[in-house]
């Protein structure tokens, strides 16, 4: 009940606002033409990230969302006390051994998650998905679904993105509302060989970024290193910079501690912990109707407040 409380004056004014707007659109035939937008927004503040802990109230004050420089008119913001949280965790399975000595606290990660949370658990390997647990409310049972890794450099995906793509249809069977995936990854796509990984190159980066932002999912993204050794080539930065890219563009945030697998995911675990609790699916009216590429921004009146959403989304 605490989620209604904090976000109630902002949720009444956007009911008078959408209602104003929806009677301007009856009689102003040049604006009839509208469609409903939805993004993955986390709200909190600087502190709360710092701390591992969350307020009893958070003072939002007033949103303000604007696509392509122009405001809108904002329809709803869900939270988890309205839907529940749809989660994949994706794990590359080349990971270096060192990761499996991780698992145990994601393992309470997962059983940690607020009751009506699914969760599906896959490996990224060569050649296909290895899914674990399907999308399951059960959370004892996807904790339990984890196996080390086989850190094996046979077992490596040509790309780690073509199992995101994978993983991000199969949201397309839930409920719409609250949707992540937490992505363990070197990042490196070698489609191209190790010249060609850079994000800025990469088409399958760019598909999963926008196959991602059609959904309305926020992926967060952990570097971990492989069993492969680059010595000093520039590919472990290339795939560092695309996690870094997926995550800041559709609203989830990359968290990377070097060149290796971190020694310690539970204060990850705990900041990720955060944003998703804290993740509200916003929805918002848009004229623009032309096929294309839409840049977004969300802020608050209060400066206080840190919001993190998709940089923007492409039109059909």
């Amino acid at each position: 009940m605490r989620d209604h409380f904090r976000i109630l004056p902002i949720v009444l004014a956007i009911f008078v606002c959408a209602f104003s707007s929806f009677v301007t659109a009856q009689t102003d035939p040049d604006k009839q033409r509208v469609r409903t937008v939805s993004i993955p927004i986390s709200i909190f503040t600087k502190a709360e990230l710092e701390q591992g802990q969350t307020e009893e109230l958070l003072q939002i004050d007033r949103l303000i969302v604007k696509e392509n420089g122009q405001d809108e008119t904002i329809l709803s913001i869900r939270s988890r006390s309205d839907v529940p949280m749809s989660l994949a965790i994706l794990i590359q399975d080349d990971l270096s051994s060192d990761f499996n000595l991780q698992l145990k606290d994601i393992k309470r990660f997962v059983e940690s998650l607020p009751r009506g949370t699914r969760v599906m658990v896959a490996y990224l390997r060569g050649g296909a998905l290895d899914i674990r647990q399907k999308f399951t409310d059960d959370l004892a049972r996807a904790a339990q679904s984890f196996r080390i890794v086989s850190s094996d450099a046979s077992s490596a995906p040509r790309s780690p993105y073509d199992g995101v793509i994978d993983t991000l249809k199969r949201f397309d069977a839930l409920p719409t509302g609250r949707r992540a995936i937490m992505l363990i990854s070197d990042g490196l796509d070698l489609t191209n060989g190790a010249l060609g990984s850079s994000p800025s190159q990469n088409t399958t980066i760019r598909s999963a970024i926008q196959n991602a932002q059609k959904r309305s999912v926020a992926i967060f993204s952990i570097f971990a290193n492989t069993t492969t050794d680059y010595g000093n080539s520039i590919a472990p930065v290339n795939g560092q910079g695309a996690l870094q890219a997926i995550s800041d563009e559709t609203g989830g945030r990359a968290f990377i501690q070097g060149t290796r697998t971190p020694i310690n995911f539970e204060p990850i675990l705990k900041q990720l912990n955060l944003l998703i609790g804290r993740q509200f699916l916003l929805s918002y009216l848009s004229p623009n109707m032309k096929r294309g590429y839409y840049k977004v921004e969300v802020t608050s009146t209060n400066p206080e407040v840190k919001i993190e959403h998709p940089k923007g989304y492409y039109y059909r």
